[in-house]
């Protein structure tokens, strides 16, 4: 089984959980934007949570599926379509053979994820599947999907071939969806314009008052300049009492840090292992994917928490993912 591209999109790779234990040499984790969403997509599918998907943004691609297949879609809204018809999110799909799969611009969000059943037949590099386009490692030929590309599919667990089974059974002519869906999702507009919870980074007490208070009561703007790598802000400046001499140390996803120009930056999922910025904040786990839904333009509003609520949270979201697993595997026992 293959999926066909016929138009790319703006950006589409695959995308798995990430690269991790190398960054000691210098190699990035990579891996989704929005983790969350993506393991979302591999649970209604029966993958496992860390299998690789397609992560699209802002424009989204064109494929035709060369076999019948399940997919699910999550995250950001691009409004797809399969022969005029609108595929609903965050549930099972199967698409039958031939069918053709168009995406339009987002409209709510920055980026979807596309799961496959079965998973993409590639080979992981460093134990991961995801795409670093810097470099040219991992994903599909080390690089962003190009027109013509062919993906070969691996092949559906029980779970996905008994879902694929079920839907198609209905007799429909193109795709068939599961009547049930997950209903909560962290990419809605309410939820994009919530505050950005973060944490006190490293250097936030060499950070001066003003620089404190603008922080946190002023709405910063993502900038053009925003990728895989971070999403460099505008709003008012921020400086330290006095300059700092810091030696590089290590940062991860979500971590802000100041260069001397004052306008912060956040660090996404291709960020560098090392970085020698002051940190002022370290926005949490379980906001660093709303953050990847944000484009260019959108306004950002950051909220101080401490460490225990962040671990709360965090432990709050994984289980709910738990219960979605859960949930999934009784749907098809039902």
């Amino acid at each position: 089984m293959s999926l066909q591209i016929i138009r790319p999109g703006l950006l589409t790779s695959i995308q798995d959980t990430g690269r991790y234990g190398y960054q000691k040499i210098g190699v990035l984790v990579s891996g989704a934007m929005d983790v969350y969403s993506m393991r979302i997509a591999n649970i209604l599918v029966g993958n496992d949570e860390n299998e690789g998907t397609l992560e699209i943004t802002l424009l989204g691609p064109t494929i035709e599926f060369t076999a019948d297949t399940l997919i699910a879609v999550t995250g950001g809204d691009f409004q797809p379509i399969i022969d005029g018809m609108p595929v609903p999110y965050m549930r099972p799909v199967a698409v039958k053979a031939g069918a053709i799969m168009k995406f339009s611009s987002c409209h709510t969000g920055c980026r979807a994820y596309i799961a496959v059943a079965g998973g993409f037949d590639i080979t992981a590099v460093m134990g991961s599947k995801s795409t670093y386009m810097r470099a040219g490692i991992g994903g599909f030929k080390g690089r962003a999907l190009q027109k013509g590309d062919s993906l070969n599919t691996g092949s559906p667990n029980p779970f996905g071939q008994q879902m694929l089974f079920h839907l198609l059974s209905r007799g429909a002519q193109s795709f068939a969806e599961a009547r049930w869906y997950i209903g909560k999702t962290h990419v809605s507009a309410e939820s994009l314009h919530k505050p950005i919870r973060v944490t006190a980074g490293l250097h936030y007490k060499y950070f001066d008052q003003q620089s404190k208070y603008n922080f946190f009561s002023s709405d910063y703007i993502i900038t053009n300049n925003a990728d895989r790598m971070g999403y460099r802000l505008k709003g008012d400046s921020l400086k330290t009492e006095k300059p700092l001499e810091i030696i590089s140390e290590a940062i991860g996803l979500g971590t802000i840090q100041v260069p001397p120009q004052g306008m912060p930056i956040i660090l996404m999922a291709d960020h560098q292992s090392v970085a020698g910025y002051p940190v002022i904040a370290q926005a949490i786990a379980v906001d660093a994917a709303r953050i990847a839904q944000m484009k260019p333009n959108d306004h950002i509003h950051f909220k101080l928490i401490s460490n225990e609520e962040s671990e709360r949270l965090f432990i709050e979201m994984e289980k709910y993912m738990e219960n979605i697993k859960i949930a999934v595997n009784a749907k098809l026992q039902n």
